[in-house]
């Protein structure tokens, strides 16, 4: 159950770097976004990912440990998406 937290919480910490770096690029993508999303700067989706950080790591710590595979699978698109983003590939 810990190392379904501990890795986790780890990804998620990844996943705020790499979310805040998207926002922080000022890539035109994200000119599409709703304005309500733009009259906090981004943080709306900020919240957004620490609430899905916030339930996998709850429901990890209640007996779903199996729960990592699905936050990896996550993670690992987010990353991806986050790449073509950062590399000027979008």
């Amino acid at each position: 159950m810990w190392t379904a937290i501990v890795i986790i919480f780890f990804l998620g910490v990844a996943n705020f770097v790499l979310h805040q770096a998207v926002l922080d690029s000022e890539h035109p993508m994200l000119d599409q976004m709703p304005a309500f999303i733009h009259m906090m700067g981004g943080r709306m989706t900020l919240i957004a990912e620490f609430l899905v950080l916030v339930i996998a790591m709850l429901l990890a710590a209640n007996g779903w440990p199996a729960i990592v595979w699905g936050y990896v699978a996550y993670s690992v698109l987010n990353g991806g998406a986050a790449w073509i983003i950062l590399s000027g590939k979008a």
